[in-house]
């Protein structure tokens, strides 16, 4: 068998995880890496150039293949053949939906289809380590890797609200989702001030809870669950605040302790995102943090003996790109894939 992952986008997931794929491609037992970019650009011509060197292939539109050509790129794949060669799809692009009823479903020789945060109702939502054993490899054919935030908010809740053996004791669970207004690879959507959001998702308020919510809907939780969003005039990393009601009492000692037994959660004495991006950028893979939240701890108390309330941080391409190639790797190796994710274990960080 021919494994190949074809990933769609070279955007801010897209261009990170088409290298993080291409730099491990033995250690994730991939044969192949290709990647589709729509529009040729000279600005972004050594973005191109380097995955390429990195060892994936470029995959265009044919109407525009000369247009790719005349910037000395030298195309591989058009687009649809890439599409119908590849083991697993991995949608990065804010047309995921669009793109699943105009060519996924037809490519019947897939295993796999991922689609990023954005795109609501693709598949089955999935991230790493809170609802791996939903998924189902004769339904499975399309999920929905969920958003950066909500990835925080799945982890915190998992991780606070849910015993060993599975237990839940959630009451109810708020969240302010305090947004970075873009990244600092894009020059556009920057804001002067704050905005703030609405709460255009019925009971949940925004789509992070929403998409919490369904995340455990998938292991057979009804958690009742709000959100609340503003952007900040800030490109560094998004942070949550966030209130978590028990019914039963819980000390801060103890929810400090949860978090730091847990190998997803990195716990932190900063408190300035400034600092925790630096870290990213001097200690993570490509400056990611791949961990799904990080915490500063001595921000956490506890109100009436059961509401754990603090703030944390939002690695945000990190978790979600961690769920990503487990999810593609889960597609590939139907036996088991992990010790493949160990070359990854360095940027998962327990303390930043």
């Amino acid at each position: 068998m021919v494994r190949i992952v074809h990933i769609v986008g070279t955007g801010t997931i897209g261009e990170p995880l088409i290298g993080l794929m291409a730099d491990n491609q033995e250690a994730f037992g991939i044969d192949e890496v290709t990647f589709h970019k729509r529009t040729p650009l000279l600005r972004e011509r050594g973005k191109v150039n380097d995955l390429v060197s990195r060892g994936a292939h470029l995959s265009v539109d044919q109407d525009r293949w000369a247009g790719f050509e005349e910037l000395g790129h030298a195309p591989k794949l058009e687009a649809w053949e890439a599409i119908e060669r590849a083991t697993v799809v991995v949608d990065c692009t804010p047309a995921g939906n669009e793109n699943k009823e105009k060519y996924y479903r037809s490519a019947s020789g897939v295993s796999g289809f991922l689609a990023q945060g954005s795109e609501f109702g693709f598949g089955k939502m999935y991230a790493r380590g809170i609802n791996d054993q939903a998924l189902d490899r004769e339904e499975d054919r399309f999920l929905h890797i969920v958003s950066c935030n909500t990835h925080n908010i799945a982890v915190l809740l998992k991780t606070l609200g849910f015993d060993a053996d599975g237990t839940n004791h959630i009451v109810e669970g708020s969240f302010l989702c305090i947004r970075r207004a873009n990244d600092i690879s894009q020059v556009g959507k920057f804001i002067p001030s704050p905005e703030v959001g609405t709460h255009s998702k019925g009971r949940f308020g925004t789509h992070h809870a929403r998409d919490a919510h369904h995340l455990f809907r998938t292991v057979g939780e009804d958690l009742d669950l709000f959100s609340s969003a503003i952007k900040v005039n800030s490109q560094y990393m998004h942070a949550l605040h966030f209130e978590i009601v028990l019914d039963r009492e819980i000390t801060v000692e103890e929810a400090q302790e949860r978090l730091m037994e847990n190998p997803r959660v990195a716990v932190t004495y900063k408190r300035s995102a400034g600092e925790i991006f630096s870290f990213g950028r001097d200690h993570g893979y490509y400056g990611r943090i791949l961990s799904q939240t990080v915490v500063p701890v001595e921000t956490l108390t506890v109100r009436g003996g059961n509401r754990i309330v603090g703030f944390c941080f939002t690695p945000q391409d990190g978790n979600p790109m961690l769920s990503t190639v487990a999810a593609t790797l889960w597609y590939l190796h139907p036996g088991g894939f992990g010790d493949r994710l160990e070359v990854l274990a360095r940027y998962v960080f327990q303390e930043v």
